[in-house]
């Protein structure tokens, strides 16, 4: 089991959320799961940036991103270090701690 906790965003989840999950299941997936509306735009398949978060404890125990993964990232809102497309990781046996940035590259939903 994979253990995640999600630090508070103002409109997607105010008091944050923590959860666990099957490992390999994808954090994307676990998160829509959990309660959390994280946006997808593209329906997971990596073709967009919307799903972005930022991977903020455990990314060591998370397979790297791929080309495909940095190509989308390169596009991303706030992109640091530990940003990660939310539809590519596939969840481990360690913990997660994920921030959600307050925006998205979907500027038609963008929050305020």
């Amino acid at each position: 089991m994979a253990k995640v906790r999600v630090l508070p965003h103002p409109h997607l989840c105010p008091g944050g959320v923590s959860f666990e999950t099957a490992a390999g299941e994808s954090l994307c997936d676990a998160l829509l799961a959990n309660g959390v509306p994280l946006e997808h735009a593209c329906e997971k398949v990596a073709a967009c940036a919307t799903c972005h978060v930022y991977v903020r404890q455990g990314g060591a125990g998370i397979a790297a991103s791929d080309d495909i993964e940095e190509d989308q990232l390169d596009s991303a809102w706030g992109l640091q270090a530990d940003s990660r497309l939310a539809c590519c990781v596939r969840l481990g046996e360690g913990d997660l701690l994920i921030e959600i940035p307050r925006h998205s590259r979907n500027h038609a939903r963008e929050h305020g």
